[in-house]
């Protein structure tokens, strides 16, 4: 077996998401290129690019990831044994706790501007952003209008974009972002 294929296999998809994740937010998306990132993991660019064709693909790799990884807590959340007003607490601390608890990916999701990933990053929240919005609609027995569901997720951002980077981890502000959510939930029961 030749060891183009070799390093072909040992170099992981996981593996250069990870460190383009971290450069991206290090750097900024305009200021990384393949090479940097084959740089940063001891390989040659051309091993990246039998992974992806080019970088906007691997950061569209990265958002799809990201936002599947919020989808899947909100529909675990949404699936516990709980009352509705209960429910709907931990679905937005849940989001809260998300984006503090993955920051960079966060900042992947939601925060890097640059117009070669603006589509990619305006088309991928609205999977998520549905599902978060038939859920909050349907656990407040229909009771919130769209625009007020909108208002909860951007005051759920504006928490989470707000501490990102200036705290360590969600236990950090837990109980702040207990009172927030504890604010949200009487403004909308």
């Amino acid at each position: 077996m030749s060891s183009h294929n070799s390093v072909q296999r040992d170099l992981t998809k996981d593996m250069i998401m990870d460190a383009a994740r971290d450069l991206f937010i290090e750097k900024g998306y305009e200021h990384v290129s393949m090479r940097q990132i084959a740089k940063e993991l001891g390989y040659s660019h051309g091993a990246i690019y039998y992974h992806f064709t080019n970088k906007a693909e691997l950061f569209f790799a990265l958002v799809v990831e990201h936002f599947g990884m919020l989808e899947q807590k909100l529909l675990q959340l949404e699936q516990t044994p709980l009352e509705s007003k209960e429910k709907l607490e931990a679905i937005l601390l849940g989001y809260i706790e998300f984006g503090l608890t993955h920051q960079s990916h966060y900042e992947i999701m939601f925060l890097i501007k640059d117009e070669e990933v603006r589509d990619f990053i305006n088309q991928s929240p609205y999977k998520t952003y549905e599902i978060f919005a038939q859920t909050v609609h349907r656990l407040c027995g229909g009771k919130l209008s769209i625009q007020e569901i909108w208002s909860v997720f951007l005051s759920l951002h504006g928490f989470v974009t707000h501490y990102l980077r200036h705290v360590i981890k969600f236990d950090d502000v837990s109980d702040l972002a207990k009172a927030h959510v504890k604010f949200l939930l009487k403004n909308i029961s």
